[in-house]
């Protein structure tokens, strides 16, 4: 049974007459440990109808690339063998969910759907919620604690919202009962799986590109739990204390699959918590406490993705050196190429356009840089949120908006004031040669460049 807490209606229209009850798949595209399907499966079962999926392909998804798409179309298929394997089609529609989920709901009892927190997606629900003749729920699953339960208003950093989050986990940190649908024909009557439009968007898409060489990981649940077994296996035990160094391969690398809603917090955090591991618990605050302060950021501030949507402290110390000399500055494309004086700089930005992932600790060095060596603090912000977005396979998600806008102040505290950064905290290349072996990372990012490049 699926708590109350996490579920939301978001219409007054009633559970109605209907064929089947509609799961409208968006931000959690896998089916273990999901609540929003499970809630699906459950009021099915209750009215006796069958479960028709469905997820609806944005073509135009703000900063989305081929990479993206590849992640999430090869999530896709998995879904669709599972949901295959349990009797129920997944339906894969293109276009603007506003659009084709009144379509998909027009003989729903009623429809179910899951939750991200960014303005496109619940700007998708309010719309699709004014449309509907049936009602539409909401069931958070994508994060432990539900974000409005955990806090009623943006939290000011981790401290302020570590004891909401780790004083509910009695309530939501417990594992999660499925049980497999009923088994029904309804969905293919209503339409085949993948339309046409969304089998060519999806063949162009992954046949071109916006890159020379594929990156190094699949979409889907299964290399999520393969890629999670590996690090409880191999790596965990040295998370808390290697976690920092980016050339000791200590971190879990959930974030793609995180991001794509491929894998649960909840799934992972139990089976960490299950090994007894004394870095169990530095591994959950990441997971948990620093990833739910995100999604709070995302949910409470309307200016998540710009400028004016840091603190106003931050923001004024940096306009008060604003006009500080920059001894380097460089454009948006010097930037994207890697083509700075800092060869640990460029090395983060090569690792990231290589693989679609940077190290966290190389990011928030990466980021002070771009305030640092850009003409202006708002345009840093620009530069350096667009490049997040456009090659980190786990940016545009709230961990992405949230961590841009640290390197800018966000949830953090005024240091000693300098020159270009005020009172915001400064990183420099002396301080990552204290923390590792800085020069070995330039080498072992070259190497990694070297071998994309081969694969052009």
């Amino acid at each position: 049974m699926i708590g109350q807490e996490r579920l939301q209606r978001l219409n007054s229209q009633p559970v109605r007459k209907g064929r089947y009850v509609l799961y409208w798949m968006q931000a959690s595209p896998r089916v273990r440990c999901n609540h929003a399907w499970q809630y699906a499966v459950e009021r099915a079962d209750r009215l006796s109808l069958p479960v028709v999926t469905c997820f609806v392909l944005t073509p135009d998804f703000p900063d989305a690339r081929a990479s993206h798409y590849r992640f999430l179309a090869e999530g896709l298929d998995e879904v669709r063998n599972t949901l295959a394997d349990q009797g129920v089609k997944l339906l894969v529609r293109l276009g603007d969910p506003a659009d084709r989920i009144p379509e998909l709901a027009a003989d729903a009892a009623l429809a179910v759907t899951d939750c991200g927190y960014l303005r496109i997606q619940r700007e998708w629900r309010e719309k699709v919620a004014a449309q509907l003749e049936c009602m539409l729920c909401q069931v958070e699953t994508n994060v432990v604690v539900p974000v409005g339960l955990a806090s009623d208003k943006e939290e000011w950093a981790a401290a302020t919202i570590r004891k909401k989050i780790t004083g509910k986990f009695e309530r939501f940190l417990v594992p999660f009962q499925g049980k497999k649908p009923g088994k029904s024909s309804l969905s293919r009557e209503i339409g085949s799986d993948t339309d046409p439009a969304a089998e060519s968007f999806l063949e162009t898409i992954t046949a071109g590109g916006d890159g020379p060489h594929r990156l190094p990981w699949r979409g889907g649940e299964q290399p999520a739990h393969e890629l999670l077994d590996r690090f409880i296996r191999e790596r965990l035990d040295r998370y808390a204390a290697e976690r920092n160094d980016p050339n000791v391969h200590a971190l879990s690398d959930m974030s793609p699959y995180l991001h794509f809603g491929q894998i649960s917090p909840l799934d992972i955090a139990l089976r960490v918590l299950g090994t007894g591991h004394p870095s169990a618990g530095v591994y959950l605050e990441e997971l948990i406490v620093r990833r739910e302060l995100a999604a709070n950021f995302v949910f409470y501030n309307s200016g998540y993705d710009s400028y004016e949507g840091l603190p106003a402290w931050a923001r004024k110390t940096l306009g008060d050196h604003s006009g500080d000399p920059r001894e380097y500055r460089y454009t948006f494309d010097e930037f994207e190429d890697a083509r700075t004086h800092d060869p640990y700089w460029n090395a983060a930005q090569d690792e990231m356009r290589s693989t679609g992932k940077m190290h966290g600790y190389m990011r928030m060095y990466w980021g002070k840089k771009i305030l640092e060596w850009s003409e202006s603090p708002e345009e840093g912000f620009r530069i350096a949120l667009a490049l997040n977005n456009r090659y980190e396979l786990d940016g545009r998600d709230p961990n992405g908006f949230a961590g841009i806008a640290w390197c800018f102040g966000k949830h953090d505290r005024a240091w000693q004031e300098r020159p270009v950064f005020g009172k915001i905290r400064y990183m420099n290349a002396n301080g990552l040669k204290r923390k590792f072996d800085a020069d070995r990372y330039v080498a072992r990012v070259g190497e990694l460049k070297e071998k994309a490049g081969k694969e052009e």
